[in-house]
């Protein structure tokens, strides 16, 4: 099938009714302006130019409706909840931007609710404006403490600025920027033996940073009491412990938050992507009393112009409060557990072949291929059927789902059907 013909087609009003380019004028504007290599990407996958969005749907210029399994574990409650949407609608009429000079409720009431939903002793919260942004506001903040030798893990991803790729060991992304940060080490994932051998002689200068699941790692889940070991040797040795939580957080995993249930507290949590409310983008890092003290002391030490504006702390309360009052936490982990079933079952007369492995937490799900072509051939067989997927940059043989915690039975078994033909249609081309 061809990823230009959906098998699912719905007109939608915004996308109907606004005039909108052409695919062929976006791609040359892309080309142009943007990133050569995008447009060419975004006409691999039939040109389509998505003009509205809502719940899990994404729309094109040409009312066609994609299911949205991918996202980037942003959209937590869909495309455009109406709560967050209207709480951002009444920023936008009466104040977005503050002046900066005076103290701004928002912001205020946004780090109340979200330090009142992270693990006890994590009450200090500063807003970001990006994952990557929050990486480097705690890999600073490990430093105001004298923390200077990083520590993270190999398949681990936290962004792609100077400090956060530093801790991101993907040669593919790394070396066309060295020299980066200096005295760091990388150590495997999920390896307590091994962290412990390299923080032995680093003691109190090190600063380690991991995620509770990789998602960008290709959904690499952890033996159990990995991260509570992880927390015990940083204890021991005196080392600033940072949490990444930016994809995994929020409901992902079909709980609050990854390091839930294990008896671990980080120096710093970081937190983006369902912050956002999928409205407007907004992280954060959310940190102890005693490690944010360099930050509390000196509020000017590392600021952004935008960091913590009205129109994205209304996003974030918006979105902690809905995630709360709509129950998605245990909905995701109920969604998730139904998928997982399906996915397993589609996937099981191809493995071996095609398929290696099916693993999951929540709404993070992995689908390892044997061959990295067959994730390629994947996704665009799935945007054939009106299915939005996503790969994993760090592990170019895992296809990545991650839905809203809004999708339906019905949904579930239209992406389901998608899959099961998706599968068959490439092992019937690659095997």
């Amino acid at each position: 099938m061809t990823a230009t013909t959906p098998t699912t087609t719905t007109t939608h009003p915004t996308a109907a009714t606004e005039a909108a380019p052409s695919g062929t004028r976006v791609a040359r504007l892309y080309r142009d302006h943007l990133a050569a290599g995008r447009a060419v990407l975004g006409t691999v996958l039939g040109g389509m130019v998505e003009t509205a969005s809502e719940g899990a749907w994404v729309f094109t210029e040409d009312g066609r409706r994609y299911l949205d399994f991918g996202g980037y574990g942003v959209f937590i409650l869909g495309h455009r909840h109406p709560a967050v949407t209207a709480a951002v609608h009444r920023q936008v009429d009466t104040h977005p931007l503050a002046s900066r000079v005076f103290l701004e409720p928002v912001a205020a009431r946004a780090a109340e609710a979200l330090a009142g939903r992270t693990p006890d002793g994590l009450n200090r919260v500063h807003f970001v404006n990006s994952g990557a942004e929050a990486t480097e506001a705690a890999l600073k903040l490990a430093r105001a403490h004298g923390r200077t030798a990083l520590v993270s893990t190999a398949g681990g991803y936290h962004g792609k600025t100077l400090g956060a790729l530093s801790a991101t060991p993907n040669p593919t992304y790394q070396r066309p920027f060295e020299p980066l940060l200096p005295d760091t080490t990388v150590v495997p994932y999920g390896d307590a033996g091994a962290l412990a051998e390299t923080l032995a002689p680093l003691g109190e200068r090190a600063c380690v940073i991991v995620e509770p699941v990789q998602g960008e790692g290709g959904v690499r889940i952890p033996p159990p009491g990995y991260l509570a070991e992880v927390g015990r040797l940083c204890a021991a040795h005196g080392a600033f412990l940072v949490v990444d939580e930016i994809q995994t957080g929020l409901g992902r995993l079909g709980s609050w938050w990854g390091l839930d249930g294990e008896r671990v507290r980080p120096d710093a949590l970081l937190v983006g992507k369902g912050l956002s409310g999928g409205v407007v983008p907004v992280a954060a890092m959310v940190a102890t009393d005693e490690a944010y003290r360099p930050f509390s002391r000196d509020p000017y030490l590392h600021t952004s112009t935008f960091a913590a504006s009205p129109i994205a702390c209304a996003a974030a309360l918006a979105a902690v409060e809905t995630i709360d009052r709509e129950n998605a936490v245990p909905r995701a982990r109920a969604i998730g557990l139904r998928l997982l079933h399906g996915v397993r079952a589609a996937c099981a007369p191809h493995l071996g072949g095609l398929v290696g492995e099916v693993r999951g937490r929540g709404l993070l799900i992995g689908l390892e291929f044997t061959a990295e072509q067959a994730v390629g051939e994947m996704i665009l067989e799935l945007v054939g059927h009106g299915v939005l997927v996503n790969h994993s940059l760090n592990a170019g043989r895992v296809l990545r789902l991650t839905p809203p915690a809004v999708v339906g039975e019905d949904e579930v078994r239209l992406f389901l059907a998608a899959l099961t033909e998706a599968l068959r249609a490439v092992a019937a081309r690659i095997g």
